[in-house]
C-alpha cells in the first residue's frame, strides 16, 4: 500500500499546480501455476483481466473527518479490493473547481467512476458496511 497523500509543495518542479493526489492498490503476484505442484509443461489458463475501481475522494485539507476518511478508504480497499483499485484524493481547498464536476455539495465524499454505475458515499467511511453496501461490494442486508 503507498502512504499518504503528498502534501503540497512536495511536487516535483515540472508538476501541475497542485494536481490532485493519488493512491493504488498494489498488484500483487498472482500468476496463475507458480504455486508449487503444478503439472511440468502445462500452462494454466489465462487469467481475466481484473477490474480496476476507480475511486475518487474529496475532502478540504487535513481535517480529522477527512483524514478519517482517507484512512478508512484505504483500509477497506485493500482489505476488499487489493491491487484492483486507484483512488484520486482531491482537495477542494486546491482544486475548488473540481467540486463542479461530480457535483460535491458536502466533503468528504467518496465518488465511485469505473466501474459503473458512479456511486456517491458521504462521510468519514467509518461504517464499513455502509461503504460496501454503497459500493456494492457487498448486497444490502434484509
Amino acid at each position: 500500500m503507498t502512504g499518504p497523500p503528498s502534501a503540497p509543495g512536495n511536487a516535483p518542479p515540472n508538476a501541475a499546480a497542485n494536481p490532485p493526489d493519488t493512491l493504488a492498490g498494489t498488484a500483487a503476484d498472482d500468476a496463475p501455476g507458480t504455486a508449487a505442484g503444478t503439472a511440468a509443461g502445462t500452462s494454466p489458463p489465462p487469467a481475466p483481466p481484473a477490474e480496476t475501481w476507480e475511486l475518487r475522494l474529496y475532502v478540504t485539507g487535513r481535517s480529522p473527518k477527512c483524514v478519517r476518511a482517507i484512512e478508512n478508504l484505504q483500509l477497506a480497499c485493500e482489505q476488499h479490493l487489493a491491487g484492483r483499485y486507484h483512488i484520486e484524493v482531491v482537495d477542494l481547498l486546491d482544486n475548488p473547481r473540481l467540486a463542479a464536476d461530480d457535483q460535491i455539495l458536502a466533503v468528504p465524499t467518496l465518488v465511485r467512476k469505473l466501474p459503473p454505475p458512479i456511486r456517491k458515499i458521504v462521510g468519514d467511511l467509518s461504517d464499513t458496511d455502509r461503504l460496501l453496501v454503497g459500493l456494492q461490494l457487498r448486497a444490502r442486508k434484509a
